[in-house]
């Protein structure tokens, strides 16, 4: 049985090592992690290549559930998939795990829980940024990569993958930029 640890974050510029490390003390001899949104599966790589890797026994665990989804349904099925493999699913905060089926009660309310949580989240700053705008003071978000170098870079002839290397970012935000100019 291998403990495999999953951290994530939402933006580049969070930091991923409080995860790594609570990850690392609960036993995780192996711990992936990638910063990229949480509201779908689309793009998670690392949390796909730890489901394609699991084996019977193997234990997936992450600090809050959260870390693997806001969306119950997309929570509801990494966790069906963990099972297919017959690997376990470990929640830290709070403890919950598949191991029993309370533990899939539990983890169905808390996905729902994270779900409406993400609504409410993605509300208020539409709200907040509805205030900004009506104050004028609202500039847009903040620029997490230089555009121009990106569009540099592969004019050059650099691939997105090297881009994103190069620039700590994912391939995704280099896909985004391209395909705007």
């Amino acid at each position: 049985m291998t403990k495999i640890g999953y951290a994530r974050v939402s933006t580049t510029d969070q930091d991923l090592e409080v995860q790594r490390a609570r990850l690392k003390s609960e036993g995780c001899e192996i711990i992936r992690s990638e910063k990229i949104s949480g509201a779908t599966l689309d793009g998670r790589q690392e949390l796909k290549t730890i489901i394609d890797f699991l084996r019977t026994g193997d234990e997936l665990i992450v600090t809050r559930l959260d870390r693997l989804g806001r969306d119950t349904r997309d929570v509801l099925n990494i966790i069906h998939d963990c099972e297919q493999k017959g690997a376990l699913v470990t929640i830290l905060d709070p403890h919950v795990s598949t191991r029993g089926e309370m533990g899939h009660v539990v983890l169905t309310v808390l996905g729902m829980v994270a779900q409406m949580e993400r609504r409410f989240i993605k509300e208020r700053q539409r709200e907040g940024i509805e205030r900004a705008k009506a104050n004028g003071v609202y500039k847009g978000g903040k620029q997490r990569i230089d555009r121009a170098k990106v569009l540099a870079m592969h004019e050059d002839g650099t691939s997105p993958t090297e881009i994103a290397k190069t620039l700590g970012c994912s391939r995704m935000q280099v896909y985004r930029i391209l395909s705007v100019a």
